[in-house]
């Protein structure tokens, strides 16, 4: 029985509306990007509204960014579904969607397993990311914790 799931959080802002020309190639995708992710192995829960997805939730002040929250069961398993699969693919086009952001944009952290964690939680996280870089409270692909062999948070 797996005692931890690996959460995720992650921001991008716009170059355009949502509903702009220049974002239909990435809002036209968002229903197979995340069919895909939810058939992925390892795959946990995602953050969604009644529409399907996040893209209506601003938890920052800016209503240019958009954000993305869920859990899996492992990096490893939340790693191949980004970079090895279709998702890939949208990935490499993120500039033609998105600007350039000079800081973290992803964070990750471990949660006892059928935690779901909460936007302001990912917000939090992020932040304490940008401040502090990585440690146990908040980490990256790149710099990665291992999960702690029990959780009590």
């Amino acid at each position: 029985m797996r005692r931890h799931d690996l959460a995720h959080f992650n921001i991008a802002r716009m170059v355009a509306p949502s509903d702009s020309p220049e974002l239909a190639g990435f809002m036209n995708a968002l229903d197979e990007v995340n069919a895909l992710a939810d058939e992925s192995p390892g795959f946990v829960w995602r953050f969604q509204n009644e529409d399907g997805n996040a893209t209506s939730e601003r938890p920052y002040d800016d209503d240019m960014v958009l954000i993305n929250l869920g859990t899996w069961s492992s990096v490893e398993a939340l790693s191949d579904y980004v970079y090895r699969t279709a998702h890939a693919e949208y990935l490499r086009r993120r500039r033609e969607w998105f600007e350039r952001i000079d800081e973290p944009l992803i964070v990750l952290w471990w949660v006892p397993a059928g935690h779901r964690p909460t936007v302001e939680e990912g917000v939090e996280r992020l932040e304490h990311l940008r401040e502090h870089g990585p440690g146990t409270h908040a980490f990256t692909f790149r710099q990665r914790v291992d999960a702690p062999s029990c959780l009590t948070e």
